[in-house]
């Protein structure tokens, strides 16, 4: 007999995420549709990373581990090192390889501030939008979604902006719980004209909490409001009383 095999749905590779990202884990992923074939790609490294959340502001990009194992008995295993900054750069798609079942895919932690963050942060190396808490001080506040890496300024932005006369521009706080069980908090003043920046406009991550505090005014103004509404209402009833009164 001539027997003749093909391939009806392959299956999709199944890869270890795994150091510097926002969801570490096994994924399955299923790679991009060919033209008007039914065969299915093979996903990228980039690809991975995407459906694991994307990267850590943390993450180093210029070493970041590919392995992969050989083919026959016993197990042996080929390791590759990729810089994503020279992808993100210069294009290099060396750097981006198709992804096997079994890879298992390693971001290391830079040991200081990655120079590159803001532009990194504008890249495609995490998804598309992201789930943040604006509270405070602005006009549309609470929970709103927003493109990922959207810098701090331009978050409160798109929930409607400060309130006018009651947002402190220089007490914006940013509350950011860390993957190790400890939260970060900083401030920050703000500038509408002030760039992406890592000192001065961070980019925003998945869960953050961004506070507009009230300005001083406002402060004053909520506490005199709090101290007198209960004494109008007692000034109301009186009037009451005495209108009840004079009509006997």
């Amino acid at each position: 007999p001539q027997l003749q095999l093909l391939v009806a749905t392959p299956r999709p590779p199944r890869v270890a995420l795994v150091g510097e990202i926002e969801f570490p884990g096994v994924y399955t992923l299923s790679g991009s549709q060919s033209g008007s074939s039914s065969q299915s790609s093979l996903p990228a490294l980039v690809d991975g990373i995407q459906a694991a959340g994307g990267i850590t502001l943390n993450a180093d990009l210029r070493q970041v581990m590919l392995q992969r194992r050989m083919p026959g008995e016993p197990a042996s295993f080929k390791r590759v090192s990729l810089d994503l900054m020279q992808l993100l750069q210069e294009g290099d798609q060396l750097q981006n390889p198709l992804l096997h079942d079994g890879d298992t895919i390693r971001v290391p932690r830079a040991d200081q501030p990655v120079a590159e963050s803001v532009e990194v942060a504008t890249a495609n190396f995490s998804p598309k939008t992201i789930q943040v808490y604006i509270l405070g001080e602005v006009i549309g506040g609470g929970s709103i979604s927003i493109p990922a890496n959207t810098p701090l300024i331009q978050g409160i932005m798109a929930a409607g902006g400060p309130q006018f006369g009651r947002a402190n521009k220089s007490n914006v706080e940013l509350i950011r719980l860390n993957r190790n069980g400890t939260v970060e908090r900083r401030r920050f003043r703000l500038d509408l004209s002030q760039g992406a920046s890592n000192a001065k406009n961070p980019p925003l991550r998945q869960g953050d909490v961004v506070i507009v505090n009230r300005s001083g005014i406002a402060l004053m103004s909520d506490t005199i409001t709090a101290i007198t509404q209960p004494l109008t209402g007692l000034v109301n009833v009186w009037a009451l009383v005495q209108l009840v009164q004079d009509q006997r």
